[in-house]
C-alpha cells in the first residue's frame, strides 16, 4: 500500500472544512465584488436584462457622496472611543475577578457575561427607554441632584455616546472572559519576585499584568476592532440612524442601500470600502504589535 505523505493527509482531512468555506463563503465574497461592479437594482431584479456592467462607478459615487464620509465619521467616531473604552472595562472586570479578595466570583462573571448572550434588540428597547427624555430612568437620577435633563437620543452631540455606552455595556462580558483566561495563565512567581524587588500594585500591573497579557490584548483589540466597525444593530434598534443622521454608521448605510432602496450594486461597494478599511486598520495594529515586540 503506497504511502501518503503528511502535506497531503493534511490537505486531505482538511478538504470538507475548505469546501463549506468555499462554497458557503468565498463564491458569496466573490459574487458580491462582482455585484458591487454592476448598477443590480430593483429593476434587474424584475429582469436580468436592465444588469449593466458599470467597474468602479459605484466606488466613485460613493466617495463623492456626503452621506458615505458622514457614516464613516459616525463609524470612525464609535471604533476611536469605544474600543479603547469597551477594552479598558473589560480589563478592569477581569483584574476585579482575579482578585484574590474578591468573592463570589461565578455569580459575578455570571452577571457580567450575561448581557453578551442577551438579545440585542430586547436589551436596545429597555436602553431606549433608561435613556428616554421625559421618563427616563437617567433623566430621573439627573434631576434628583438637581441637574437638567438631557435629550441622550434626540440630540445629535449625545446620540452617539449614548450608543456607545450601550455597545460597552453589551459587549464587555466577552473580552473579559478571554483577559481572564489570560491573568490566570500568569505564573504567580513573577509577581512574588516583583513584590520582594519592592515594587507596587502599579507596577506589578505595568511591569509584569500588561507584557504578559501582550498576545491576549492584540486578540482583544483586533476582536473588539472588528466587531466595533460592523456597528448596525444599536443604531437600527435606538435611533434608526437619528438624530440628523449622527448614528448612521457605514453597515446601516449598505444596509439602507441594499434593503431600503435595492441598489444592490452600491450596497455591494459599501460591503467592500468597509471591508477595506477593516483591513487596513487591523494591519496597522499588527504592524504597530510586531514593531513594539521588536523594539522589546
Amino acid at each position: 500500500m503506497p504511502r501518503v505523505s503528511a502535506s497531503t493527509a493534511g490537505w486531505v482531512f482538511a478538504a470538507p472544512a475548505l469546501t463549506v468555506i468555499g462554497v458557503f463563503f468565498g463564491l458569496p465574497v466573490l459574487a458580491a465584488f462582482a455585484l458591487s461592479l454592476t448598477d443590480f437594482d430593483i429593476y434587474s431584479l424584475a429582469d436580468l436584462s436592465n444588469l449593466r456592467f458599470v467597474g468602479l462607478h459605484n466606488y466613485a459615487t460613493l466617495l463623492q457622496d456626503p452621506l458615505f464620509w458622514k457614516a464613516l465619521g459616525n463609524t470612525m467616531y464609535f471604533v476611536v472611543v469605544g474600543v479603547p473604552l469597551s477594552i479598558a472595562v473589560s480589563l478592569g472586570a477581569a483584574l476585579l475577578l482575579h482578585a484574590k479578595s474578591a468573592r463570589f466570583k461565578p455569580f459575578f462573571r455570571t452577571a457580567y457575561f450575561a448581557p453578551v448572550v442577551t438579545t440585542v434588540v430586547a436589551v436596545a428597547v429597555i436602553w431606549r427607554y433608561l435613556f428616554h427624555t421625559r421618563y427616563g430612568l437617567v433623566n430621573w437620577g439627573l434631576t434628583s441632584i438637581g441637574l437638567d435633563p438631557i435629550d441622550w437620543l434626540g440630540d445629535p452631540t449625545w446620540a452617539m455616546p449614548t450608543i456607545i455606552l450601550f455597545a460597552v455595556w453589551k459587549n464587555f462580558g466577552y473580552n473579559m472572559i478571554i483577559f481572564l483566561a489570560g491573568l490566570q495563565s500568569i505564573p504567580e512567581d513573577l509577581y512574588e519576585a516583583a513584590r520582594i524587588d519592592g515594587a507596587t500594585p502599579a507596577q506589578q500591573f505595568w511591569n509584569v499584568t500588561l507584557p504578559q497579557l501582550g498576545p491576549v490584548l492584540l486578540m482583544v483589540s483586533i476582536l473588539t476592532l472588528s466587531g466595533y466597525f460592523q456597528l448596525f444593530a444599536e443604531p437600527y434598534v435606538i435611533t434608526q440612524g437619528g438624530p440628523l443622521e449622527s448614528t448612521v454608521s457605514v453597515l446601516y448605510l449598505m444596509y439602507e442601500q441594499g434593503f431600503k432602496w435595492w441598489n444592490l450594486g452600491n450596497a455591494s461597494a459599501v460591503a467592500f470600502l468597509l471591508f477595506a478599511l477593516m483591513s487596513f486598520a487591523t494591519s496597522g495594529l499588527l504592524w504597530f504589535a510586531r514593531r513594539k515586540g521588536a523594539e522589546a
